[in-house]
């Protein structure tokens, strides 16, 4: 939520989690902690911010399945180690060779995906991801801590002005001229929306968010996604869908 009392309430949580894990482990979590902490994991950020630019280039040097495998990981990788390999990533991308087609740029918007069997697919039949709207993607990392003193209050105040999931859009309303933004950005040519199934804030979302697209050039595909998913039928409707963005070219 946005709202001013949703942010007092969410930093009174945090000092009560805070107070709790001091309790829990026996050593006090103190604001210089706390500080390097938040520093620490700014970095992850910023550098996962890094690697994503480079998939506004034509012909990106990362690829969508490269760039959630970079997210996912920094989800359960000590941040540190984390840090260090982003680097070397970063390193080693301005001399990267690209030996595949680009084709058709895409935008994937959900909850969470981890299935990197599908963007595999996706990406294997004429199609690049460029950039995302989810919470295993952008939404996990792209805004910092903004460290001014209360080190709570800067965790809390991130988590409400991260970019919003539909159930947190509150009172603001920033979601879709976050994702429409990306989409530019990114250079985004169409987006496929990979609803999880039974996630109902998604779904509620999803005719509103997919005729803000279409009324501003981006067309959309729909697609639901369960515990396991079936790649072959996908694989179809996803090559279908491109071959109507190319159709659309030629005309």
């Amino acid at each position: 939520m946005q709202s001013a009392h949703a942010k007092a309430a969410h930093h009174a949580e945090i000092a009560r989690f805070r107070e709790f894990l001091g309790q829990l482990t026996g050593q006090p979590l103190t604001d210089e902690k706390l500080a390097a902490s938040i520093a620490l994991v700014n970095e992850n950020r910023r550098l996962l911010r890094q690697i994503y630019e480079y998939r506004k280039q034509d012909d990106p040097k990362v690829t969508g399945l490269e760039a959630i495998y970079a997210s996912l990981t920094a989800q359960f990788i000590d941040k540190a180690e984390h840090n260090t390999e982003l680097k070397k990533v970063l390193a080693a991308l301005p001399d990267r060779r690209v030996e595949r087609e680009q084709g058709v740029r895409l935008m994937t918007i959900g909850s969470e995906n981890d299935d990197c069997g599908f963007m595999a697919m996706v990406e294997s039949v004429g199609a690049t991801i460029v950039i995302d709207d989810q919470c295993s993607g952008t939404r996990y990392f792209w805004n910092e801590a903004r460290l001014n003193g209360d080190p709570v209050k800067a965790i809390a105040d991130r988590y409400c002005d991260r970019p919003a999931c539909p159930t947190k859009d509150y009172p603001e309303h920033t979601r879709f001229g976050h994702v429409l933004g990306l989409a530019k950005e990114y250079k985004a040519q169409a987006a496929v929306f990979l609803q999880q199934k039974f996630c109902d804030p998604h779904e509620g979302d999803y005719p509103d968010l997919k005729r803000h697209l279409e009324e501003n050039g981006i067309p959309t595909l729909f697609l639901e996604f369960d515990i396991t998913n079936p790649i072959g039928p996908f694989r179809i409707r996803i090559e279908a869908f491109l071959e109507t963005l190319r159709e659309d070219d030629l005309f």
